[in-house]
């Protein structure tokens, strides 16, 4: 695994040759051993091809390629971070919250449409998370920005969870997502103006949830 968590705030990453990372641009923090960092350009291992909903959404995070041999610490904007391990299942996470993941996993884009048709576009927009999202799909590690700390949040067929869309960080497994209207839901907290809406997860996977509504 080549990301440990130094602290809530903070990751080392472990680089190899042959072992490819991916970071966000100006995540580095400090690096020891014979590292290069190049922009990259291409959007991950999806290619050109796999980044051109985000480049017409205007939706990309700018991404720089980390190779080398040595230890590279990461992290961005005081946020909270979380390390993820995927085991063949694909994660569902918007660009902006993406730290670091390994090269191996392989990186594509999701039309929010595709899951939820007109809601799910509602969703995008209500969240100010956009018309697209990003999936990184096989085996390996994704280190992920949230406020306040994170927490995994498992879903069953029994069990769907619902959450708040400003709280939603990512998904991963076989999940199925929806917008459904509360009413009342945030006036009866004070904290809302009128119709609000929840985030419907269900299947077999997990949500991850940060402790607070604040976007990045």
């Amino acid at each position: 695994m080549p990301f440990r968590e130094v602290n809530s705030k903070m990751i080392e990453a472990t680089v190899a040759p042959g072992l490819r990372l991916f970071s966000q641009r100006g995540a580095m923090l400090a690096y020891k051993g014979e590292v290069s960092f190049t922009p990259n350009t291409q959007g991950g291992q999806g290619g050109v091809m796999s980044m051109i909903g985000r480049r017409v959404a205007n939706e990309a995070t700018p991404l720089m390629t980390v190779e080398g041999s040595g230890t590279v610490l990461f992290g961005h904007g005081g946020h909270h971070i979380q390390v993820i391990s995927l085991t063949g299942d694909t994660l569902y996470v918007e660009a902006d919250r993406l730290l670091a993941f390994d090269g191996t996993l392989e990186q594509g884009t999701m039309f929010m449409g595709s899951q939820g048709g007109v809601m799910g576009m509602v969703r995008g927009q209500v969240t100010g998370q956009g018309l697209f999202t990003t999936t990184l799909k096989g085996h390996g590690d994704v280190a992920v920005m949230a406020h306040g700390g994170v927490i995994e949040v498992p879903i069953t067929p029994q069990r769907p969870v619902h959450v708040d869309p400003q709280a939603y960080v990512a998904h991963h497994g076989d999940v199925r997502n929806k917008l459904s209207t509360a009413l009342g839901w945030r006036d009866m907290v004070g904290r809302g103006s009128g119709e609000a809406f929840q985030l419907e997860l269900s299947g077999n996977g997990a949500v991850y949830v940060q402790a607070s509504e604040e976007k990045l």
